[in-house]
This record gives structure tokens, sequence and C-alpha cells, in this order.
């Protein structure tokens, strides 16, 4: 079994910064792929960037390319999103996932395990 813990969320300005963390633990695979999502209220739940945990293969949503970094601390079991420039419309609830195969996917139901989520509020 994998638990993932998200961390790091909380309320700031536009045009701030937060950093998330994702911290994993159980049967976590060397030959899996960590991804981020993101959930308004009303909306549904999509991804933000996704990456190998090798670091071979990443992926970012456009409306966070050149603001968002996803990176990963192997030695920690840990995944984590920088998030630079925030917006409100970057207001949701965030989501860790870890999908137990190589490669990246866009769809949530690609994924085996998640977090419980973490709010980040950005205020105009």
């Amino acid at each position: 079994q994998v638990q993932l813990v998200e961390s790091g969320g909380g309320l700031v300005q536009a045009g701030g910064s937060l950093r998330l963390s994702c911290a994993a633990s159980g049967r976590t695979f060397g030959s899996s792929t960590m991804g981020w999502f993101r959930q308004a209220p009303g909306k549904e739940r999509d991804i933000v960037a996704a990456m190998t945990w090798s670091g071979g293969s990443t992926y970012y949503a456009d409306s966070v390319k050149g603001r968002f970094t996803i990176s990963r601390d192997n030695a920690k079991n840990t995944v984590y999103l920088q998030m630079n420039s925030l917006k409100p419309e970057d207001t949701a609830v965030y989501y860790c996932a870890l999908r137990r195969a190589i490669g990246v996917r866009r769809i949530p139901d690609e994924y085996d395990y998640w977090g419980q989520g973490t709010q980040v509020t950005v205020s105009s």
C-alpha cells in the first residue's frame, strides 16, 4: 500500500509563490509516475504536471507552463510542485497522485493512489 501526504498549500496574493510537497510512503516503486492535479469548485480534476520517478519524462498543462516546476527527491520519496507567478485562477485543491507504471498520463483514472489534497487560494 502507498500513502501520499501533501503539504504546503495556503493563501497567497497574486504574483506570489508556493511550494507543495508530496511525501510518499509504503511500497513506493521506482518504476512509477507522479502527478499533480487540481480541482476547483464545480470543475473536474485536471492534470497540472507529472513526471516519472526517473525524471526522464515530464508534462505540464499549458496553463502552468513557465510558472510551475515539478521535481522530486528520490532519497526522501518526495515530489514537489514549485508554483510561481500565481494567479487567482490557480485557486483549487491540489492533489498528488501515483501511477504504478512508467509514463505520464493526463487522466485521473490512470493513477492508482491519491493524497488527501491541499488547498491553494490565490487572492487578487
